[in-house]
């Protein structure tokens, strides 16, 4: 998850999956994963490595949050119709009623922002490779 303050999706009740049909008045959890494709890694924390080993931590750093937005995706796909999830309030403990089907459009958005990224970085790897064996 790299920013920190990343905007946050919960469901009322804070609890997970598992519990979410539990009560009347629970509901899931979902990972605090939904944050803009750019947020997770800046170039000046590669500062100093040679530019193959900073492009492994970004290509590393890319698949852990499209593992995690992945989970945001099925999270909020899994939930029920009825239920309410809550969209938390940059840098704070504040949450905000958010629409369930607009955070699902919204989480498979930067997924497939990620995926893209991630396709990028892979295919310039391979074109920097087949320059430097020529």
């Amino acid at each position: 998850m790299g920013g920190g303050g990343a905007p946050g999706v919960r469901t009322r009740g804070g609890r997970g999956l598992a519990g979410a049909d539990a009560g009347a008045g629970r509901a899931a959890r979902v990972p605090r994963a939904v944050e803009m494709p750019s947020g997770g890694w800046r170039p000046e924390d590669g500062a100093g490595l040679r530019s193959a080993d900073a492009a492994a931590l970004r290509k590393d750093d890319l698949g852990s949050r499209i593992k995690e937005q992945k989970i945001v995706v099925d999270e909020l796909s899994n939930l029920k119709k009825n239920r309410k999830v809550y969209r938390q309030q940059q840098n704070s403990n504040i949450f905000f009623l958010a629409d369930r089907t607009e955070m699902l459009s919204e989480s498979k958005n930067i997924l497939d922002e990620l995926k893209k990224e991630y396709q990028e970085l892979e295919n310039s790897e391979k074109t920097k490779i087949k320059k430097e064996s020529t």
